[in-house]
């Protein structure tokens, strides 16, 4: 299908998206970070520099945050992605400055309670913080569609790795906070995916190839974290965010929402994407069991 038909296909579910906005705004309850943060705690880091005994949660809970801090950190480069390549028009710019103001929330919230409860290195942080931005994230996309294919696995991805590596946290006030962020990454969710189920509604045969891309060269926007591959492996083994979870939390429940083996009236060229999609997951499983083998642990 030609791109500019495409943006044609993302220009009639305007209307769609005006809705789910305001239905968002309807379920989503505002919350404050500075009434959960433990300011108690903090102490001036040049008056007592930190030291890694001073942390009082594991290292595979301090990894987990601090990745997906990092992650949220690189928030101007994803609300560039949309105004970018969205048409501009109200219901869209509307929808992404509301989701940038919640998102911005969330590097601010992790960052104040990991450094006043001391549970990361200070210089370490910032010093990452400044090599992920500085070298950015602007994925090239071919297909307009790809933006809400990809929207939608990323929310839902995120939410799950926040509420778990509050989980493994242990400390209530980091539970909570990452129980709310957490919270709003599934309201986010919720939009995207039901804007890409408003895409498949109209036009299923020209949003399959793009769920496709998507599903196959799916990345973490953090990719441009310093050592992201080796804190990704952290993570992995501590049950926060891995192949397994990706197919089990992610995937499938996507993949049912949208009912993608049950679309009828495909062109044949669509056709053949559903059963290429339909076949993922256990290509997924299969590199997840891979994986858990080589690196010498089993599945929570």
């Amino acid at each position: 299908m030609p791109q500019n038909e495409q943006y044609e296909l993302v220009e009639t579910i305007e209307p769609v998206v005006a809705r789910l906005t305001e239905e968002h705004l309807e379920r989503r309850t505002h919350w404050y970070f500075h009434d959960i943060v433990p300011w108690e705690r903090g102490e001036s880091f040049r008056d007592k520099p930190w030291d890694v005994s001073q942390a009082t949660i594991s290292e595979d809970a301090r990894t987990s945050l601090v990745l997906n801090l990092l992650t949220e950190d690189n928030l101007p480069y994803y609300h560039l992605l949309i105004e970018k390549y969205m048409p501009k028009t109200s219901a869209f710019t509307a929808w992404n400055h509301l989701w940038t103001a919640e998102e911005g929330q969330h590097a601010i919230a992790i960052r104040s309670y990991l450094l006043t409860s001391r549970n990361c290195d200070p210089d370490e942080l910032e010093d990452d913080r400044m090599a992920t931005v500085i070298r950015g994230y602007e994925p090239t996309y071919d297909d307009p569609t790809e933006i809400f294919a990809y929207t939608s696995l990323q929310e839902l991805a995120t939410r799950v790795s926040h509420r778990n590596a509050g989980k493994i946290t242990d400390d209530p006030a980091a539970f909570e906070l990452m129980k709310n962020i957490a919270a709003d990454e599934n309201h986010h969710f919720i939009f995207y995916k039901g804007v890409m189920a408003a895409m498949l509604s109209e036009n299923p045969s020209a949003v399959l190839s793009g769920i496709y891309r998507m599903l196959t060269n799916f990345e973490m926007p953090g990719i441009a974290i310093p050592g992201f591959m080796r804190r990704s492996i952290s993570v992995a083994k501590a049950g926060v965010y891995n192949l397994r979870i990706h197919h089990d939390r992610v995937v499938m429940p996507l993949l049912r929402d949208w009912q993608i083996g049950d679309l009828t009236g495909l062109s044949n060229k669509a056709a053949e994407f559903q059963d290429k999609i339909m076949a993922i997951p256990a290509d997924i499983m299969e590199k997840a069991e891979r994986f858990e083998k080589r690196m010498g642990f089993s599945p929570a």
